[in-house]
């Protein structure tokens, strides 16, 4: 077999892949334990290479035993489904394989990413804006608020940070982890990233975080930055931005969206509401490889103002890379990466195969699909909902007849489906209580794939109890 057979037979084996994510009778994953794949997979790399045949063999073996995030019954995680196009678009970047910091090497990706960011921004309402596409929301995160500190502190780019400063970050306390991680890679310490209180839904309360602003600068300390999360890990929750941008401006503070999983609602024309003040913010993380199913990487930040991304970067004394000789910004002047993958290509494959419309359906679907979920919940007998639904996110748990430690109940009732490989879901906690979380991050999925979740949870958990499978 030369390289062109091979290549034929890759295809091949992608296209039954592809296929096997309409069929409810794949398994999610067949479900091994790490010394199992170890005993399957040869993982040491051998002195002499392999043949055509044997490369085959683990072509096949990692396809067959990793899990499938195209399947719709993979609701675990805040990303999942396949997405053609930007497939297509993934194989075409990988093949040209060239990197984002100049046109020169990269003139069509420059062209598409530019285009993306305007378009992006054109919704997020940032009418002098601009952005970069970066290697997730935590980053993101990070390069956000880097920028609020250079627009405070603009000499710490070359003298570093001040710590007589006493700067200040605020951020919902069910915000994710990166904020904390930002702080801490920034030398501006996880400390002094202060959390402000929810509602019982999981959004930020406004009223608490003016206290805390407030309470901060009577301190002597400087509050820099605020994060409204659009979209919590666990409830899917979106923060007040309307309200928080009034604080921040009252109090000169940077406003960040973290849109990194619910973003991508700014599409929807429906939904879109629950971002109301977008605008307002000064920089805003959106991740496509989440509700726009474009796959991971795909994450960009945008900002408010044309100049955001340039002043965070030190002089820039280097003519071997950067010769500014065909009239066009080379963009790797405006990123803390030199090196870059090129992601925005499979993002424009995506856009153009569905259109503006077709993206914002695809999005009311997920959304509508949450909610056909959230009732199946409050009408089952055995299900309750732990928290009212969000947006795409349904927290719930499985409540049988009896005497139960019902966290232990439903922490061995999700690792049975996910063991099954029938149905993967994940869990989080609610104070004490477990929640199995449900999301709807597949645009594709339908009324009959949450209908065969559910009754493969009840048939689970039915066999738990009858075969005295209980904790």
């Amino acid at each position: 077999m030369n390289n062109k057979d091979l290549l034929r037979y890759s295809f091949e084996r992608v296209e039954k892949y592809i296929n096997s994510n309409d069929d409810n009778t794949s398994p999610v994953v067949k479900f091994k334990t790490p010394g199992e794949l170890s005993e399957i997979f040869s993982l040491p790399v051998d002195e002499e290479s392999a043949s055509q045949t044997k490369f085959t063999e683990y072509i096949e073996k990692y396809l067959d035993y990793s899990v499938r995030t195209g399947n719709k019954q993979f609701l675990n995680q805040l990303y999942s489904g396949f997405n053609f196009p930007a497939f297509l678009g993934e194989v075409f970047t990988v093949v040209a394989n060239t990197s984002m910091y100049t046109y020169e090497v990269a003139p069509v990706a420059t062209m598409i990413e530019k285009e993306m960011i305007n378009l992006m921004n054109s919704y997020a309402g940032y009418k002098s804006g601009d952005g970069i596409f970066v290697t997730g929301g935590s980053n993101a995160n990070l390069v956000a608020m880097l920028s609020a500190r250079n627009r405070v502190f603009p000499e710490g780019r070359f003298e570093g940070y001040d710590h007589n400063l006493k700067l200040k970050a605020f951020i919902n306390e069910q915000a994710h982890y990166s904020f904390e991680t930002a702080a801490n890679v920034l030398g501006i310490g996880s400390k002094n990233v202060i959390k402000v209180k929810a509602d019982k839904n999981g959004r930020l309360i406004p009223e608490e975080l003016e206290k805390k602003l407030s309470e901060s600068v009577s301190r002597g300390e400087l509050p820099f930055f605020v994060a409204a999360t659009c979209a919590t890990t666990l409830s899917g929750a979106y923060d007040p931005i309307d309200e928080m941008a009034e604080i921040c401006k009252k109090y000169n503070v940077w406003l960040h969206a973290d849109g990194s999983f619910g973003g991508s609602l700014i599409l929807s024309e429906k939904h879109r509401h629950l971002m109301k003040g977008i605008e307002k913010t000064d920089s805003f993380a959106w991740n496509p490889h989440k509700l726009m199913n474009i796959p991971l990487i795909c994450s960009a930040l945008l900002v408010n103002r044309k100049s955001t991304l340039y002043q965070n970067i030190t002089d820039i004394n280097t003519d071997y890379i950067f010769h500014d000789i065909d009239a066009v910004e080379d963009l790797g002047k405006k990123s803390i990466q030199c090196g870059r993958r090129v992601d925005a290509v499979k993002l424009w494959f995506a856009w153009k195969y569905y259109g503006k419309k077709g993206y914002r359906d695809r999005l009311d679907n997920s959304v509508a699909m949450a909610k056909y979920a959230e009732d199946i919940v409050k009408t089952h007998p055995n299900l309750e909902l732990l928290i009212p639904r969000q947006s795409f996110t349904v927290c719930f748990r499985f409540v049988p007849s009896g005497d139960f430690d019902l966290n232990a109940f439903n922490l061995e009732l999700r690792e049975n489906l996910r063991k099954s490989g029938k149905s993967i879901v994940n869990y989080g906690y609610i104070g004490n209580t477990l929640a199995l979380r449900l999301v709807i991050a597949n645009s594709d999925v339908q009324e009959d794939d949450i209908d065969l979740f559910f009754n493969q949870l009840a048939e689970t958990a039915t066999s738990m109890i009858n075969n005295k499978q209980v904790l």
